[in-house]
């Protein structure tokens, strides 16, 4: 079973192992062990329990205003206008709240925006990558506001409290709703967050009554260098299956983020549908010496046509609103054509 994440440092993305103003008080926010939190274990399954408290009773538009979260409690003193975000999620949530950052990491697979978000992102500078953050370009931005996450960034945000106000999840990914809707409480975009989550979420609804009894199993299967995944129930492409819901196979009815598999084991994989993306280049994953080997051509899914290749940017990197709509519609468009 796999359950580590990853963190600064190290080579992932995604959910993987992937000036002032502020004011934190470290561990008023209950924040979970570290480690405990990138392994699996009583933390990670209960990271939204923990989130329950973060936020702001603020009203839209009433500042300064104190936002509670992973790091302790953070001033915002006015509405923030340049923003640096840190991963993918925070990209995709400030993105779909109608706001351009200013500045944005990359992941190691990818020196560029997500193609989904392009249009709407602006030209954000690059500021590093999620596991080797560039402080100096940060601070040269002189941003107002700093989203990211503790399992990414714990170790650098005394640091990047003192460049600006700086707010933290707990984790990127199995949480993905709750990091926008705190994601939205230093803008006072909250409710503009929340009915977006609604209507994703009857969006999925409407998929699964299309599908009326006719459930098929679903394997969101990733490429990465050194290591393959199935991704189980605690990422993002898993909260989303549930919202449908659409089943799993039972190896991955699992309350981890996802099962590793060898080559020789990819028959592990089999469900009706297979989707599976790829982490950077092909040519640094044994994508295609499983796809080409024997054993992938015996299992049903790829007997029957049903194993097909999708974004890894929405699938496994996107963790937020705007990347689940677009699994949806690769969903809808596969899974339950014509509902």
């Amino acid at each position: 079973m796999l359950s580590a994440c990853g963190s600064s440092g190290g080579s992932g993305g995604g959910e993987s192992g992937g000036g002032g103003g502020s004011s934190a008080k470290p561990g008023s926010g209950g924040s979970p062990d570290q480690k405990s939190v990138k392994q699996g274990g009583d933390d990670y399954a209960t990271v939204i329990e923990k989130m329950k408290g973060f936020g702001t009773d603020a009203a839209a538009g009433v500042y300064p205003r104190t936002v509670k979260h992973a790091m302790g409690e953070t001033v915002i003193p006015a509405r923030p206008t340049r923003v640096v975000v840190l991963d993918t999620g925070e990209l995709d949530n400030v993105v779909s709240l109608g706001i351009q950052p200013v500045g944005v990491v990359h992941t190691d697979g990818s020196k560029s925006l997500p193609s989904y978000l392009k249009d709407k992102a602006g030209s954000p500078a690059a500021v590093g990558t999620i596991n080797s953050l560039n402080l100096e370009a940060i601070a040269a931005l002189k941003p107002d506001l700093i989203l990211g996450s503790q399992l990414r960034a714990q170790d650098q945000y005394a640091q990047l409290s003192k460049i600006a106000p700086t707010v933290f999840s707990l984790r990127p990914g199995y949480p993905w709703k709750q990091n926008f809707l705190l994601n939205a409480s230093p803008f006072g975009l909250q409710a503009e967050a929340q009915a977006q989550l609604d209507a994703y979420q009857a969006a999925a609804t409407a998929i699964g009554a299309g599908l009326g009894d006719k459930r098929p199993t679903i394997t969101p299967l990733r490429f990465m260098p050194g290591r393959t995944r199935l991704y189980a129930e605690l990422s993002f492409i898993g909260t989303i299956l549930t919202d449908v819901p659409l089943p799993q196979p039972k190896i991955e009815q699992v309350k981890e983020l996802a099962v590793e598999v060898s080559p020789e084991q990819i028959d592990r994989a089999d469900a009706d549908w297979i989707f599976y993306g790829v982490y950077g280049s092909p040519s640094s994953t044994n994508q295609d010496a499983v796809l080409g080997g024997a054993l992938w051509k015996t299992l049903g899914a790829v007997k029957s046509g049903q194993a097909r290749p999708v974004s890894d940017e929405t699938w496994f990197l996107g963790l937020g609103v705007a990347a689940a709509n677009a699994v949806l519609a690769d969903l809808k468009g596969f899974v339950a054509h014509g509902s």
